[in-house]
């Protein structure tokens, strides 16, 4: 038996180094024939590397009922980083229970995504899922430009902004800053490193409290060496806080007060 509870035992089928900074990892094996996806397409599963007790979270890639994609960032320094940036392949993992977050009202005339590296997977899985008649726009921070990592239909149109990632650190908070935000119904996605999501949290509270879109924002990584904190783990965070009733935005400032 492969699967214990809400885990479930994976082989490294293949290791793909799609850019300097980002490996794909193909998963498969008999361990995932009970792996029952969410259909969300920001979905994350916990990852347990060879060597490791801990899991980090992981947005799944794609998923097509036998092997489960997932687009790992190499970091400085980490506990999948270090293990991802050697030959992984053969290794068995530990994938946790899949859940996920996104929900653009059914009624939103327009879909805006901004991420950093580490986003890049969910925005792209979101975009390739999304109702096409939706006006959908996504900003994209990363080292360069990734080829073919976003549907064409967003590059022939226009509506794919890569932005360069800069050595000191992400500048996304001070580009959603200076968003001229379009009228009615919509949805605002957002995720990348924590302290920029605290900021794009505090604007969103602060100067569009009344605005007519709704928003998720989340903090994926954390920059240690720019904002020391100690760890927490969302996966009980989140499940305590759905079990509360509570919504997205209050369950993410639940997470960021006990990192703080």
């Amino acid at each position: 038996m492969t699967r214990r509870g809400s885990e479930y035992t994976a082989t490294v089928l293949s290791r793909t180094l799609i850019d300097p900074q980002l490996a794909r990892l193909e998963l498969g094996g008999e361990g995932l024939a009970e792996f029952a996806s969410t259909n969300i397409p920001d979905e994350w599963v916990g990852l347990v590397v060879p060597g490791q007790f801990q899991s980090r979270y992981y947005t799944v890639r794609s998923w097509d009922g036998v092997r489960l994609v997932l687009d790992v960032v190499l970091h400085a320094s980490g506990l999948v980083t270090q293990w991802a940036a050697g030959d992984c392949v053969g290794d068995k993992v530990t994938l946790q229970q899949p859940q996920g977050s996104f929900s653009a009202p059914a009624d939103a005339a327009w879909v805006w995504l901004v991420g950093d590296l580490t986003a890049l997977p969910a925005m792209a899985r979101i975009a390739a899922t999304l109702d096409p008649q939706i006006d959908l726009r996504v900003w994209a921070e990363a080292p360069a430009p990734i080829p073919g990592y976003f549907p064409d239909a967003l590059t022939d149109t226009g509506r794919l902004t890569w932005l360069a990632s800069e050595p000191g650190g992400s500048r996304l908070a001070s580009v959603v800053d200076a968003f001229d935000w379009p009228p009615g119904a919509g949805h605002f996605w957002m995720a990348g490193e924590s302290a920029q999501m605290r900021a794009i949290r505090r604007h969103l509270m602060r100067d569009l409290a009344d605005a007519s879109f709704t928003h998720d924002v989340m903090g994926y990584w954390r920059d240690a060496a720019r904002a020391p904190r100690r760890a927490a783990d969302p996966g009980p965070i989140y499940r305590a806080g759905k079990a509360a009733g509570k919504s997205d935005a209050e369950i993410w400032a639940d997470y960021d007060a006990q990192r703080s």
